[in-house]
């Protein structure tokens, strides 16, 4: 068995210790391999590498990606063989991270902290989770993990899911639609995929039936809300704060007014940062390393033309 590893040399030692009799060749970047080449597996990096117009070719049957989102991937080059994602590797740091931004908001982190003596001490206004309600829109492995965290919280949590018969989590209701779900909840966090049906999922009118003073918390992709909409929204006050990891375009162009917004909290993306992050997209891999060689099915399958 031949495997093409685009994931560096720590990857390159977990599959030479599940597959010691496998070939294993690691490019980079800047590399490239021989025209008429063989492989039958590919652990994926770099979008728009070269190689993956090659994949026909080489004969690969199993692809695997570092990420969730599959939106940076040319449709046509992933089909043809089995596809596979690092789904859930995420989850614990991400939704650490969208906690971390619901309390930033409720206990107006960093501004109650002093720089200074304060006009009066002991003193303040400061919000209370317990008995607000969270809305999650998409509830695979990172809707999960926040829902399982807010609950923690004393929070009414409230979940969106595509197929909602087959969720199962104490204590999580599941939202009738959109429109439900927006209506009643005083933070939403969007962890849904990004595709042809998710695009610019808040809009003017689905924010026009939003909860007034509600808090957006967008850890999935960009283009699920119309930031046009979105900057209406915020200025007339139906939206409360938007704290948005991931935006449309990233990086943003110097000067754009998500910079500089008052109630906007921007971060760079880097949600899922965390010291155990290439680890956890190592063993995804190594997990099903060992079913590909045992001809066993495959975990995080992506289904191409659904697009996640």
């Amino acid at each position: 068995m031949r495997i093409i590893n685009m994931m560096g040399t720590q990857m390159a030692e977990t599959i030479a210790a599940i597959a010691p009799e496998a070939e294993v060749v690691s490019i980079t970047a800047d590399e490239t391999i021989e025209p008429n080449s063989s492989a039958q597996v590919l652990c994926a990096a770099w979008p728009g590498h070269s190689i993956y117009e090659q994949l026909g070719a080489m004969g690969v049957l199993w692809m695997h990606l570092p990420g969730t989102g599959i939106d940076a991937w040319d449709p046509g080059l992933l089909r043809g063989r089995i596809v596979t994602c690092s789904r859930g590797v995420s989850a614990i740091p991400i939704s650490e991270f969208v906690m971390g931004s619901i309390l930033a908001v409720e206990k107006n982190f960093p501004s109650s902290w002093l720089t200074e003596p304060p006009e009066h001490w002991n003193l303040a206004s400061l919000g209370e989770l317990a008995g607000q309600t969270l809305g999650i829109v998409g509830m695979g492995g990172i809707g999960t993990a926040v829902a399982k965290r807010a609950l923690a919280f004393d929070l009414r949590v409230r979940g969106l899911r595509r197929q909602p018969e087959k969720f199962l989590l104490p204590g999580v209701e599941i939202a009738h639609d959109l429109s439900d779900l927006l209506a009643s909840a005083d933070h939403l966090v969007l962890a849904a995929p990004s595709t042809s049906s998710t695009r610019h999922l808040l809009n003017s009118e689905s924010l026009a039936l939003a909860k007034p003073g509600i808090h957006i918390v967008n850890i999935a992709r960009g283009e699920l809300i119309d930031q046009e909409a979105l900057r209406d929204a915020l200025d007339d006050g139906r939206v409360r704060y938007a704290s948005l990891d991931t935006v449309y375009p990233e990086p943003l162009p110097v000067g754009h007014w998500l910079y500089s917004h008052p109630r906007v909290h921007l971060s760079a993306h880097v949600s899922w940062s965390s010291p155990r992050a290439f680890e956890r997209i190592r063993q995804a891999f190594a997990v099903n390393l060992v079913h590909f060689m045992a001809g066993e099915p495959l975990e995080g399958v992506v289904e191409v033309d659904e697009g996640y």
